[in-house]
């Protein structure tokens, strides 16, 4: 593919976390067409063939609020009212809805390339499958396989979320410290990849590497 993002993007980005407001962005707009939006759209539209011959295949959506996730934030309940998102949120997922579905997540911020994979929030029901799953030995060992894999490529689980196992739950080592989470996100925490992986013609081959090397976790993720 033709180069898609530059170093304008991550300028832009830079700028608008240092002026994040709507008369700066106004006046910015067409840095935002030019060096953001147009380019994010090229980059999952020329991801989107690849995406799909993955297992599981994955869709990538070249629209705003399909893969694109908006830059306008939503500060109804938070208390940073910063009217938009200095970064660029690129999702492609497996299942109905890109929020609510195992996805490959790729995000450009002011100085490097996040990315990683998961559940962002389980249901009631996922939980409990969650956790049947890790007291099998097969599965958790799956799972931990799986982990492995991924922080191999960069991206390793955050803090769990319980302080203690789920009432009434009896484990130890490994499968104690993960039924204390009530999701598995695996991310870049400190080891995001430098701008230049997606500005250059290897940039869609960049993401497919990162992409294949999270699939076992999507696989495992998408079974609960």
């Amino acid at each position: 593919m033709r180069t898609a993002f530059s170093e304008e993007t991550f300028h832009f980005l830079r700028d608008l976390d240092a002026n994040n407001s709507k008369e700066w962005f106004e006046a910015n707009r067409d840095r935002y067409e030019a060096h953001w939006k147009a380019p994010a759209l090229a980059f999952i539209e020329a991801l989107a063939e690849p995406m799909a011959t993955l297992d599981p295949a994955l869709k990538a959506d070249a629209r705003i609020n399909g893969s694109l996730r908006r830059i306008n934030r939503d500060v109804r309940f938070s208390k940073d009212k910063s009217p938009y998102n200095a970064r660029l949120h690129m999702v492609f997922w497996s299942g109905d809805h890109p929020n609510r579905s195992v996805g490959m997540h790729i995000v450009l911020d002011p100085v490097g390339v996040g990315y990683g994979t998961g559940l962002f929030g389980l249901s009631p029901g996922q939980l409990g499958r969650y956790r049947d799953m890790v007291m099998d030995k097969v599965e958790r060992k799956a799972l931990l396989t799986a982990l492995d894999a991924a922080e191999a490529a960069g991206c390793t689980l955050g803090e769990p979320e319980l302080q203690r196992l789920p009432k009434g739950v009896e484990a130890e080592g490994r499968a104690a410290e993960l039924l204390r989470y009530k999701s598995v996100i695996a991310r870049t925490r400190g080891t995001e990849a430098r701008p230049e992986v997606v500005m250059g013609e290897g940039a869609t081959d960049w993401a497919m590497a990162q992409t294949r090397a999270l699939l076992p976790l999507m696989r495992w993720m998408a079974l609960i």
